[in-house]
């Protein structure tokens, strides 16, 4: 095995990285209180893990399976070389963007790099795939020159400098770009000149983060101090601190303590923590100035404020945006593990326009969950984003403390609870603002069936939804969401989706359509147009059952957080239309079309 190969130097850069992350974390037990280091390793996870542990089982992996396939010393070369194929850059990327994570605290910065990362993991994947490959004769007559001579001497690797130098420039082109879109959260963008002359004294003050606000909310500095602020985050999720100058704090995870300085403050200053909602929620500080002249208007005063979104309700939609509704069927299991993780990542959210989406296994909704009263769910909820999240099972009752904290990104939780009651349930991110997580795309369905369901000939789940848009690309617009002022409303994640693709069922198949109203705002009445229901069961008890010889209803109204199910017969071939009865929401995208058939 070359020294330069991949192999080693993957092996050897795991090593480092358990080193520096134990050596880390011994530090931080000595130096702080061990209860806080132990309920906060959120920071440690991905370099442990990911920078430690991963990075020695691939590099012994690269080696080793070319050695335990065998085929004779030919056929473990042509391999080896496989394993080694690009893998200056495969080692490069992955561990300078691993430093960055460590380091950096600005978000684009984050995502870019961690995207960048992924791509070099999935490289690595498939070389450790190729490896495994057959060897052709032709590869064999090409195969790398042993690593030792025929007079006993090692032959030299030959010198990778341009590899690494290029692949460095790579990670650093993806910084430099990050921080030039977003240089305020950066902090690139320095504070801007002030307009009284420096006192050559300093104020120093401290500030806490705690239940989405910064306590206190308002510090007042003498004009031409030198500003100091002791930030404590003592809420269960990271924040930051903003300032309208262009100052910016990183990161903030909980539990920690970081000082902040602000500058020398001439005139009123405004701040807020700029993750995604959080400033919407409140959380903004306001620094008055003592002495100092009237403040002027903030550079970016207006950079939350969202401009129109551009999208075509009759446009075509992409089809790797559909849900199916079909209800998978039960498949018997009392006890059901299911992992959830949390993706934060662009998708189309109507035609002609892309929204940052924050998902449960990359769907909205997410997977819809079924059993039966009794059965167990264990839910592995793993939070790739770059935020924190969380996830809360109203099929289950228990105490929400820690199922339902928040984790930080590179964190994990399982969440267990039983189904004790029937429903058609909710589960959604709790994290704050929870409108926000909800509204983009955090929540979904467990269906719980009553004792004795009747089999019905199709099943279908259709979630109940509406989206705030901000501009093309970013996330959901938080002071919309909190106007009530939703651009679309859409059953299973996207308008009008089952008129691009319709519902096909036949003439007297008997039909179940399970409905729940995810909100966060905006009610449902379920009908379909043309249709009668025969058995409405709404919140764990029948409205109308099925053993009703003339009753029949029209619509199931349910409001955010409720669920139930309808079911009726379609009495002739023909195409009907299932609405939001509300119809202004029916009219942004809450609608679809059921084609029935003389025969399934």
């Amino acid at each position: 095995m070359a020294r330069g190969s991949f192999a080693p130097l993957s092996v050897a850069c795991g090593v480092a990285w358990l080193l520096l992350t134990i050596s880390s974390l011994g530090i931080r037990l000595i130096v702080d209180q061990p209860a806080g280091v132990i309920g906060n390793l959120g920071a440690v996870t991905l370099p442990l893990l990911g920078g430690g542990v991963a990075q020695i089982v691939v590099g012994a992996l690269s080696y080793l399976l070319p050695v335990v396939i065998g085929g004779g010393p030919k056929h473990v070369r042509v391999r080896q070389a496989r394993t080694d194929s690009g893998h200056v850059w495969r080692l490069v990327v992955p561990n300078a963007c691993l430093a960055l994570y460590v380091l950096a605290s600005a978000s684009l910065v984050l995502v870019v790099t961690s995207l960048a990362a992924l791509v070099s993991v999935l490289a690595t994947v498939a070389c450790l795939v190729w490896a495994t490959l057959p060897v052709s004769s032709s590869q064999l007559d090409q195969a790398p020159p042993p690593l030792i001579d025929g007079e006993g001497n090692i032959v030299p690797v030959p010198a990778r400098r341009g590899s690494v130098l290029v692949s460095v420039g790579a990670v650093a082109l993806l910084v430099v770009g990050a921080v030039a879109a977003d240089p305020v959260s950066s902090g690139i963008v320095r504070p801007a000149a002030q307009t009284v002359a420096p006192s050559g004294e300093t104020t120093e003050v401290d500030v806490t983060m705690v239940d989405m606000r910064f306590v206190p909310d308002r510090v007042t500095v003498p004009a031409g101090n030198e500003l100091t602020i002791i930030l404590t985050n003592s809420d269960g999720q990271s924040h930051d601190l903003v300032l309208d100058t262009g100052a910016s704090s990183g990161r903030i995870a909980p539990g920690d303590t970081m000082v902040f300085e602000a500058g020398i403050i001439g005139g009123a200053v405004d701040g807020w923590c700029s993750i995604a909602g959080h400033r919407q929620m409140g959380m903004t500080l306001t620094i008055d100035v003592e002495g100092g002249p009237a403040p002027e208007a903030s550079p970016h005063a207006g950079d939350h404020a969202t401009p129109e979104s551009d999208f075509d309700l009759a446009g075509n939609m992409d089809p790797d945006r559909y849900v199916d509704p079909r209800l998978a069927r039960d498949t018997g299991v009392t006890e059901h593990r299911v992992t959830l993780r949390v993706s934060e990542m662009e998708k189309e959210v109507a035609p002609g326009l892309t929204q940052s989406l924050w998902l449960f296994n990359e769907t909205m909704p997410g997977p819809t969950l079924h059993g039966q009263v009794g059965d167990t769910f264990i839910v592995t909820l793993v939070n790739d984003g770059t935020m924190g999240h969380s996830i809360d099972f109203h099929a289950g009752a228990l105490a929400p403390d820690r199922p339902m904290r928040t984790i930080e990104p590179g964190e994990e939780l399982t969440y267990t609870f039983t189904a004790e009651r029937a429903g058609a349930w909710m589960y959604h991110c709790s994290t704050a603002p929870m409108s926000l997580h909800i509204a983009n795309g955090m929540y979904g369905a467990v269906i719980i069936e009553p004792a004795d369901l009747p089999d019905v000939d199709h099943e279908f789940v259709m979630v109940h939804g509406e989206s705030y848009y901000g501009p093309p690309g970013e996330v959901a617009d938080s002071e919309k969401i909190a106007d009530g002022d939703h651009d679309t409303a859409h059953y299973n994640g996207y308008p009008n989706q089952y008129v691009h693709r319709p519902i096909e069922v036949a003439v007297g198949e008997r039909v179940r359509f399970w409905v729940v109203d995810a909100g966060p705002n905006v009610s449902t009445s379920f009908h379909i147009v043309g249709g009668q229901f025969d058995t409405v069961w709404k919140e764990g008890d029948y409205l109308l059952g099925p053993q009703s010889q003339t009753g029949g209803s029209q619509a199931l109204g349910l409001m955010p957080a409720e669920g139930g199910f309808v079911e009726l017969v379609f009495p002739e071939a023909g195409t009907y239309t299932l609405v939001n009865h509300i119809m202004s929401e029916a009219e942004r995208g809450a609608k679809g079309t059921i084609i029935v058939s003389e025969s399934p």
